[in-house]
Order: structure tokens, then sequence, then C-alpha cells
């Protein structure tokens, strides 16, 4: 008996420790989670929309063309950003091509990275393996490769690892808003229905 109570009361003990210690608590809804406390944002007064991503993963090579679209048409107070996710170290290479692209003003092959990955079967696993693709893209080799290696890139990194530690996302596709909720597929019941309820959020937040 006595035993039991003690089971019970470290297990709780533990619980609340645990809890201390975590830096935002999810409440979930239908169809999103809400972060508390909010996180702060980088929009200024602009509502801002992070889209988080790998380009290793199927589910965002579907939603990316949608999220294309959308962020074309959101109002002018709100701001998309792309967070390309890396969960392991596997995953760093991909997560630096994104801010690569980004660093030499090249985004529009962005789309092609999801071609090249998906549909063409290019293992683009490794930094050779990105700089020999950007490359057959027209792109200067050692121009990619430095801006590659460059110190902005780094920290444009360890920020979008922050933010998948910040928001707690555990997997991609995500899409943050406003600093104050998350849904997904797997919570919306949908790729158009992610959409729709990031859209909604964004209005929400808006007082539309």
């Amino acid at each position: 008996m006595m035993q039991t109570l003690f089971s019970r009361l470290l297990a709780a003990a533990s619980f609340v420790a645990a809890a201390a210690f975590a830096p935002v608590s999810l409440a979930q809804t239908s169809n999103f989670i809400e972060l508390n406390p909010p996180q702060s944002t980088d929009a200024g007064d602009k509502t801002e929309v992070l889209e988080f991503f790998a380009y290793s993963c199927p589910h965002c090579n579907v939603l990316e063309p949608m999220v294309e679209t959308w962020s074309k048409q959101l109002p002018a107070n709100a701001v998309l950003t792309r967070v390309p996710v890396a969960f392991n170290a596997g995953m760093k290479p991909q997560q630096q091509l994104y801010y690569t692209l980004e660093a030499l003003g090249r985004l529009d092959l962005h789309p092609k990275v999801f071609a090249a990955i998906h549909k063409d079967r290019k293992r683009l696993v490794t930094k050779q393996n990105i700089v020999d693709w950007a490359a057959d893209q027209g792109l200067d080799r050692a121009k990619f490769e430095s801006a590659y290696d460059s110190f902005g890139v780094s920290s444009k990194a360890q920020r979008a690892d922050q933010l998948t530690r910040n928001y707690r996302i555990e997997g991609t596709p995500s899409i943050a808003v406003g600093g104050r909720y998350v849904t997904s597929p797997s919570q919306a019941g949908g790729y158009r229905e992610t959409i729709t309820v990031a859209d909604g959020l964004v209005k929400r937040l808006a007082g539309q």
C-alpha cells in the first residue's frame, strides 16, 4: 500500500517538475494547437505565418504548391516565412540548401528542389550532392559553396532550429500563425484543410 502511494507521489512530482521546465504548453482544439504563452515574432506589426517544412518530406511536397498560391492571397498585414526543419544531423544539408538559395536570391529554385527529390529521385543528402545539383541549375559552384558555408546561412539554420523547438514542432509540414497557433494536415484533416484553417487563423488575428 505504502509502495503504491509512494509510486503515485513520485509520478506526480515528476510530472510537476517536467511541466515547470516546459517552455510552452499546448492546448489542442479540433483542428489546431494554441501555444501558451504565445511566441514572439519577427514580423513587427504584421501577422507572421511560419511554414515549417523539410525538402525530404513527401507531405511537404504536396502542400508546398498550395502554400505558394495561398501566400499570394494573404492580406497586406500578414507575411509568410519558410522555416526548413532539421530534426537530426542528416537533415542539416537540405536545411542549409534553402538558406543558401535565399542568400543568393535564387528562391525561384525552391520548388525545383522538391521536384528533384520527389520526382527525379535525386539524393540531395550531402553537401557534395547539393553543390553538384546547384551547378546543374546554372549556379556558380564556387559562389554557391561559399554561401553554403557562410556564417549567415549557419546563423539562419540555428534560428530555424530554435523556432522548431520553441513551437514544439514534431512533424512537417506545420504552419504557425501569429506566434499563437499551429496547424498541420494531421490536425486539420488534410492538405487543403490545413490552408483553410491557417487562413481562418490569420483572419482571426486580423479581427476579420
